[in-house]
């Protein structure tokens, strides 16, 4: 436990009904009882309750704001420690006079993430499930904030731990041979690290198997929207994020800068870029936002081709065409409202059918299509069962990959009877690879910088 107490607002700063102020550490209650004037002492306060009552300034007695305090007693809290949250009235002036007032006692400011810290700190959570935590708060989708809550409720910590205490079995078993050789059979124990390597590795490779769709809908799909000006990418953006985000005009060249804009498809976040419309220009303006565009072309995971279907396929878009082969793509022939005047046989050279998607943006005819071609193009289709334990974050899957390959080292080296103390080696990186997710074995700068990218009060 920490000796110091800290505060921090823990709801978004601006104008609201409420704000919460967040106050953890041992002197909480001791110490917000010095500003807080109710019926009884917030020390004589039972935990888990509520209670009204004013905020005074101690040194005049005035009345600063009227507010709720809860107070939640160790180890009954987030944190482990007690716990006081005030519930101001929201916007900028009540909330800092409140902060002011506390930050005069012994409370200081808290870090970012600090009180999620304090809780792993504590033993409340694990590493992975803290991460989680700030997986829901920056959920895009329905489908991701799921994932991050199993997270937080440890279903990954616990298959993670299932497979440290199969290692741990296997560990003990060659340190016994170590330690008693006399009673060693070398086949046997071989065999014995190869089953056990390869049913950890077999459970390694069912959980990264949902890597790949688990960072997509973590992270989303940095989606690009190109093609030549006036073709309709403003206008699919609009018509995809339901509202004006872009201008929309018949003058070539009016998006000048890549717009970004979140959209979720079928429970997955797409980042759109609506992008300058890449063509040879002489205006200065224009050209830096092209290069931007071919920036964005080349960071995309998913690259949206809009063509006028009612014109012939121009010269620029053949090169286009040729610069994206072989990348995530769809092909979306937009207008189709008139008459068609592209060659597809052209189309089908660079894309498969299935990505190419017939569209009138502006009747808002073909959307179900493309959202059909992107789920299909990521996801096959369709998600994997919600029961399903995804891994998402890109720290844990390289510390499964790691783990794996250490796991396979070993069963080649029992494979070829390598002695076992050289196979304990890699048996134990990794015990202890698996043991930096949930954070056993993880280093304190590690640690400190998972929790700087929190934000304040969480």
């Amino acid at each position: 436990m920490l000796s110091d107490t800290i505060a921090a607002i823990s709801t978004a700063v601006g104008e609201s009904g409420i704000a919460v102020i967040r106050v953890s550490g041992p002197d909480a209650v001791g110490e917000v009882e010095r500003i807080f004037k109710s019926k009884i002492p917030l020390t004589q306060a039972s935990s888990h309750t509520v209670h009204y009552g004013h905020i005074l300034n101690p040194d005049n007695g005035d009345k600063i704001e009227e507010v709720l305090v809860t107070v939640m007693l160790a180890p009954r809290s987030f944190t482990m420690e007690n716990v006081v949250e005030i519930s101001s009235h929201g916007g900028i002036v009540a909330v800092k006079r409140v902060m002011d007032l506390l930050l005069q006692q012994n409370i200081r400011l808290a870090e970012p993430g600090e009180f999620t810290k304090r809780a792993f700190l504590n033993g409340r959570i694990d590493l992975s499930q803290a991460e989680g935590v700030i997986d829901l708060i920056r959920s895009k989708s329905d489908k991701a904030f799921s994932i991050a809550l199993k997270q937080v409720d440890g279903m990954l910590s616990s298959k993670i731990r299932r497979l440290r205490h199969t290692l741990v079995e296997t560990l003990a078993h060659i340190e016994v041979n170590i330690d008693y050789p006399e009673h060693d059979v070398e086949s046997l124990t071989s065999q014995f690290i190869k089953d056990k390597s390869s049913e950890v590795m077999a459970e390694i490779d069912r959980l990264l198997q949902t890597a790949e769709q688990g960072k997509i809908l973590r992270e989303g799909i940095t989606t690009a929207i190109i093609g030549r000006p006036n073709v309709g990418k403003s206008s699919l953006l609009n018509t995809l994020a339901q509202g004006e985000k872009a201008i929309v005009t018949d003058i070539p060249g009016t998006t000048r800068d890549v717009i970004e804009e979140y959209i979720t498809i079928r429970n997955i976040p797409l980042r759109l870029l609506d992008t300058a419309g890449i063509r040879e220009t002489m205006d200065v303006v224009e050209q830096i936002g092209v290069e931007r565009s071919k920036n964005a072309v080349s960071e995309a995971d998913l690259i949206l081709m809009v063509i006028n279907a009612s014109e012939p396929l121009h010269q620029d878009e053949l090169e286009l065409m040729e610069q994206i082969r072989g990348r995530q793509a769809i092909v979306i022939m937009n207008k189709m409202d008139l008459p068609s005047q592209v060659d597809r046989d052209i189309l089908l050279r660079y894309f498969p059918a299935e990505l190419i998607i017939p569209m009138s943006v502006k009747e808002e005819r073909g959307l179900e299509l493309l959202e059909e071609g992107i789920s299909k193009l990521f996801f096959s289709g369709k998600l994997e069962a919600a029961d399903m334990t995804y891994v998402s974050n890109v720290r844990h899957i390289a510390l499964l990959k790691k783990a794996k390959q250490s796991l396979k080292d070993a069963y080649e080296a029992a494979d070829q009877f390598v002695p076992i103390d050289m196979i304990q080696i890699d048996v134990r990186l990794a015990w202890e690879q698996l043991g930096e997710i949930v954070g056993d074995t993880a280093h304190d700068a590690l640690i400190d910088q998972i929790f700087s990218q929190f934000c304040l009060g969480k």
